[in-house]
């Protein structure tokens, strides 16, 4: 290891300790890492909270390393030590990174390419809330779907996370959006470039994208909801549209896993609809997207990820954080999320 910033020399962490509400979450403490060849140590100002997080403390998500375990997926911070390879010159860099879970730390060591330099200007929590939903939102609208000026695109739970990403990119390209989310969302949604926020609590989402698009449909749907909402979101597509799928988050509308809840959804998926030839004859796509089985190209996910920075440093991507919960207050960043409260990112920080 080269060098070290000053700093603590014990690493703290919050862990799920086993499958539970939120409340099962506990902060721990342990030695700081000792950063290997080709890696830098990061030391964390805070660390993105996503729905995969909460999956994996009730038990849902199969990518999830085996319990008791520390998860996380995006830090950002400032590098204070390198390993052999690496190069000295980075320490003290500020930098955003992906990270292969263990995230909820205050300090992480990565793979040096995955820490890539945040951009003048960029603050340590719009750099931690960045690297997951910029990217997927990236990944689903530019590579995957072709996003293009005209395009009109439904962003389902367009206040969270994943759905202001998107709809900051949609921005940038000059597409049309429809967004779903509570009333009180609304106002905030159309100032963020929603053209059409549609309240999909107390009126039929489907009906109302066919109203309003004149019964043509749009080109773009992001699901992350899944099950019967696939087949409706499938529905809203015009000729050629694309459904691009990206969660299941109607297995966890609770505090704890209900595998009756999750059955009876896998069950409404509607497999049937999305075969081959009934797409072939509808002439329709559905696209898959999860960035947690990326880790194998490396190099194209820092390609875009370089690409979100420099549409932040054009005023294209702005990235909204909704509150920070100190590590010991991890239980209620969960169940601000559950309960559909947050507008925006969701940090952690090592401090209150």
């Amino acid at each position: 290891m080269i060098g070290a910033l000053e700093g603590n020399s014990d690493m703290k962490q919050v862990w799920i300790p086993r499958i539970g509400d939120p409340s099962v979450l506990e902060v721990r403490t342990s030695s700081d890492p000792v950063p290997g060849a080709g890696e830098v140590r990061i030391r964390v100002g805070a660390a993105g909270v996503n729905f995969a997080d909460i999956m994996a403390r009730m038990g849902l998500y199969p990518d999830a390393p085996r319990l008791p375990a520390v998860v996380g997926y995006e830090v950002a911070g400032t590098i204070d030590a390198v390993g052999a390879g690496a190069d000295a010159h980075r320490m003290g860099e500020p930098v955003a990174a992906l990270v292969r879970f263990g995230g909820y730390s205050d300090c992480v060591c990565v793979p040096a390419d995955q820490a890539r330099k945040m951009p003048p200007g960029m603050t340590v929590q719009q750099g931690a809330a960045i690297p997951v939903v910029y990217l997927t939102s990236y990944v689903m609208l530019e590579v995957m779907a072709g996003l293009k000026a005209g395009d009109r695109v439904l962003i389902h739970a367009a206040a969270g996370g994943v759905g202001l990403a998107a709809i900051d990119l949609c921005r940038a390209r000059g597409a049309v959006v429809y967004g779903t989310a509570s009333p009180g969302k609304h106002d905030f949604l159309r100032e963020r470039g929603v053209a059409y926020p549609i309240d999909y609590r107390n009126k039929d989402f489907e009906q109302e994208v066919m109203d309003l698009t004149g019964g043509e449909g749009v080109d773009i749907a992001l699901d992350a909801i899944g099950g019967a909402n696939w087949a409706k979101s499938f529905r809203c597509l015009r000729t050629c549209g694309r459904l691009v799928c990206f969660g299941m988050s109607a297995n966890a509308t609770g505090r704890r896993r209900a595998l009756l809840n999750v059955v009876k959804n896998l069950l409404s998926v509607p497999w049937r609809q999305f075969n081959p030839i009934t797409l072939m004859n509808q002439n329709k796509a559905v696209l898959g997207v999860n960035m947690g089985h990326m880790w194998s190209t490396r190099d194209r996910v820092a390609g875009w990820l370089d690409a979100i920075m420099k549409l932040f440093e054009a005023g294209q991507v702005r990235p909204y954080v909704d509150r920070t919960f100190a590590f010991e207050r991890a239980g209620e960043a969960h169940e601000y999320i559950q309960d559909r409260r947050n507008v925006g990112k969701v940090l952690l920080v090592p401090e209150g």
